[in-house]
């Protein structure tokens, strides 16, 4: 029986891009859930911790500029102490 080589190179390449896909579907699944996780890990530490908050009202630093986790909120113009 004589094969023909192009049916050959057809059926392997199919099943070349089933595994690919089998594989990209298994990658993103567990990207999915990686990231979900981290997302929970992330909302249990910022329950557990209380925000950070910093006032600055000192020369050279931004006048009365108001900082909540590092990120500043405002400015609190006028204002000089809190």
């Amino acid at each position: 029986m004589i094969r023909n080589p192009s049916s050959h190179w057809r059926v392997a390449s199919s099943k070349r891009d089933r595994l690919r896909r089998g594989l990209a579907t298994s990658l993103l699944r567990a990207a999915q859930q990686l990231i979900r996780l981290a997302d929970r890990l992330a909302r249990k530490r910022h329950l557990r911790m209380s925000p950070e908050i910093e006032f600055y009202a000192e020369a050279g630093a931004p006048e009365g500029a108001l900082y909540v986790d590092g990120q500043l909120l405002g400015k609190l113009s006028g204002v000089t102490r809190l």
